[in-house]
C-alpha cells in the first residue's frame, strides 16, 4: 500500500503557507478544509494553501509537493486516529468514534491516488472553486522525469 510524504526542494513553502508541513510527514489532499470557503476567503497565504497545498498529517501544515512511498498498515491506523482527533479538535466532530470513519475515508482516497504510481513519483494538487464546490486535479511527475537538474541551480560560488 502506498501513501505520500511531504517533500521540499527549497524553502519556498515556508514563505507561501501560514503553516508549512514538515519534510517527510505523511500527507493527504486535505481539500475538506475548504468545503465552506467562498472566493472572498481566497487571499494571500490562504489562497496558496487552497490552490496548491497538500495537508500534512502531523503538523496539519501545507506542502506543494508530495512523493509516493510505501506505508505500513500500522502507520495508516495511527494516521487515521490522528486525523480523527484533528476533526474533533478543529472541526467539532462529536467524538473519535464519529470522526474515525471520515478520517479513514480521507486517507483511503489518498491511498487510491498513490497506489497507481511508482515509488518516488511526485504529485501536485490544483484546486478551484466551482458552483458544485471544490474541484481538485492532480499532476503526476514520474520519478525518472524528476531529475535534480529541474530543481537545482548550477553555477560557481567563485564568481
Amino acid at each position: 500500500m502506498k501513501l505520500a510524504r511531504a517533500i521540499h526542494f527549497d524553502e519556498s513553502d515556508t514563505r507561501v503557507y501560514h503553516s508549512p508541513a514538515r519534510t517527510g510527514e505523511w500527507c493527504i489532499s486535505g481539500g475538506f478544509e475548504f468545503s465552506n470557503w467562498a472566493e472572498a476567503d481566497l487571499t494571500g497565504k490562504q489562497r496558496q494553501a487552497f490552490s496548491n497545498g497538500w495537508l500534512g498529517l502531523e503538523t496539519f501544515g501545507r506542502v506543494t509537493f508530495v512523493a509516493v512511498t510505501q506505508v505500513e498498515e500500522a502507520e495508516r491506523a495511527t494516521l487515521t486516529d490522528a486525523l480523527a482527533q484533528h476533526f474533533v479538535d478543529i472541526y467539532g466532530a462529536p467524538d473519535l468514534d464519529a470522526a474515525r470513519p471520515v478520517a479513514a475515508n480521507e486517507i483511503a482516497q489518498m491511498v487510491d491516488l498513490c497506489d497507481d504510481h511508482d515509488a518516488n513519483t511526485l504529485l501536485t494538487v490544483a484546486r478551484e472553486l466551482t458552483d458544485a464546490g471544490v474541484r481538485e486535479t492532480y499532476r503526476v511527475i514520474d520519478a525518472q522525469e524528476a531529475g535534480l537538474e529541474q530543481f537545482a541551480i548550477h553555477g560557481s560560488l567563485d564568481e
